[in-house]
C-alpha cells in the first residue's frame, strides 16, 4: 500500500479507511506494484468485481473503461519520454471507483501518483466532488504526460527527416523503431477517447456539472494528442517510403556507374584487340621471312624485300579499316 487516507469533507482526515462513504467520506486507497494478495485483500475491503481484480492482476491491458453497477474501473496507459535512450516507455494505471472510495494500482513503469494527491489535497473544493474528482485529476495528469512526450517524438521524427537525406546508414533501423514508438503511443492515446465519452455518457445529464466539464476538457486534450500521433505515423511511413526510394535510386546510380565503367572497360579492349591483331599482320609475314631455311620462295627475287613490306603495309591498312567500319577504332 503507496498510500491510503480518508477525506471529509474535501480535506484529509484521520478517520478509517475501511468504511468509504461514511459521513460523506472519500478513502482513497493507493497500490504500488502490488502482490495478488495485495490485491485479494482490497477488492475484498471494497467490494471490488472479480473481473476488476483479473485485470488488476493480469495487467497488460489497453485503455477500457469497465461499469459494474456504481463501481467503475477504467484502466490507462501511461507514457514517459526518455531523454538519453530516446525511448518511450509505457506503463499501466487501474483506477476503481464507487461510492465513497477510490482504488488506484500502479504498476512497475508508472509515473507515482504523488503530485495529483498533493494537488488535490490543496484543493478541498475539488475533492468535495467526491471519487469522480479523483478520476478526473489523475486522468489529467496521464494526458499531461503525453505532452513530452509528443514533443520527444516530434523531435526525433525531425532529426529522421534530417538523417534522410544524409545517406545516414542507421536511419531505415531508426524509422522502424520510432515506428513501432507510435504504434504503441497510438494504442495509448487511441482508446482513451473512447473512455472518456463513456465516461460522459454513464455520468449523464444527472451528474455533476462541473465534473463533466473538466472531464470534456480531457477529452478535447486526448483528441489533440491522439491526432498529432495519427500525423507521425503518416509521416513515418512517409519516411519510409522516400528512404526506400532514395536508396532504390543509390541503387540504380551505382549499377548506371557499373555499367558505363564496363562499357568503358569493354571499349578499352576492343581497341587494344585491334590493335593487336592489325600488328599481328606484319608480325606473322615477317616472322615467316625469318626463318632461317635456305630454300624459301622469293629469297633471291629483287623485288621479294619491297614486295613484303608492301604486303605487310596493305593487309595492315586493310585489316584497321575493317575494324574502324565496326567501330572498334
Amino acid at each position: 500500500m503507496a498510500d491510503s487516507a480518508c477525506y471529509v469533507d474535501g480535506v484529509r482526515t484521520d478517520g478509517p479507511t475501511d468504511a468509504p462513504g461514511e459521513r460523506g467520506a472519500t478513502v482513497w486507497a493507493a497500490l504500488r506494484s502490488p502482490t495478488p494478495v495485495e490485491i485479494r485483500r482490497v477488492a475484498r475491503q471494497f467490494g471490488l468485481h472479480a473481473l476488476t481484480e483479473e485485470d488488476v492482476n493480469e495487467a497488460h491491458q489497453r485503455a477500457k473503461l469497465e461499469v459494474y453497477g456504481a463501481t467503475l474501473a477504467v484502466v490507462l496507459r501511461t507514457a514517459r519520454y526518455v531523454e538519453e535512450p530516446e525511448k518511450v516507455e509505457f506503463g499501466e494505471l487501474h483506477v476503481v471507483t464507487g461510492p465513497g472510495f477510490v482504488v488506484t494500482v500502479e504498476h512497475a513503469g508508472t509515473p507515482t501518483l504523488d503530485d495529483v494527491r498533493r494537488r488535490l489535497e490543496a484543493d478541498p473544493q475539488s475533492l468535495r466532488l467526491g471519487p469522480g474528482a479523483v478520476l478526473h485529476a489523475v486522468l489529467d495528469d496521464v494526458v499531461d504526460r503525453y505532452g513530452p512526450v509528443v514533443a520527444g517524438l516530434e523531435n526525433d521524427i525531425d532529426e529522421i527527416e534530417d538523417e534522410l537525406f544524409d545517406s545516414s546508414p542507421t536511419v531505415s533501423r531508426r524509422i522502424y523503431e520510432l515506428s513501432r514508438e507510435v504504434m504503441a503511443f497510438q494504442r495509448a492515446t487511441h482508446p482513451l477517447a473512447g473512455v472518456l465519452e463513456q465516461l460522459g455518457d454513464h455520468l449523464g445529464q444527472d451528474g455533476d456539472v462541473e465534473l463533466r466539464h473538466r472531464l470534456r476538457d480531457v477529452h478535447d486534450h486526448v483528441l489533440r494528442v491522439d491526432s498529432r500521433v495519427e500525423a507521425f505515423r503518416v509521416l513515418l511511413q512517409n519516411a519510409l517510403a522516400v528512404h526506400a526510394t532514395l536508396v532504390a535510386q543509390q541503387q540504380n546510380d551505382e549499377m548506371r556507374r557499373l555499367t558505363e565503367a564496363g562499357y568503358q572497360q569493354n571499349e578499352q579492349v576492343k581497341r587494344i584487340s585491334a590493335w593487336a591483331a592489325i600488328l599481328f599482320v606484319p608480325t606473322l609475314v615477317a616472322t615467316i621471312y625469318g626463318m632461317n631455311f635456305r630454300h624459301i620462295p622469293e629469297l633471291r627475287w629483287t623485288f621479294g624485300y619491297p614486295l613484303a613490306l608492301l604486303a605487310m603495309v596493305v593487309i595492315a591498312l586493310v585489316v584497321y579499316r575493317m575494324f574502324r567500319r565496326r567501330h572498334w577504332l
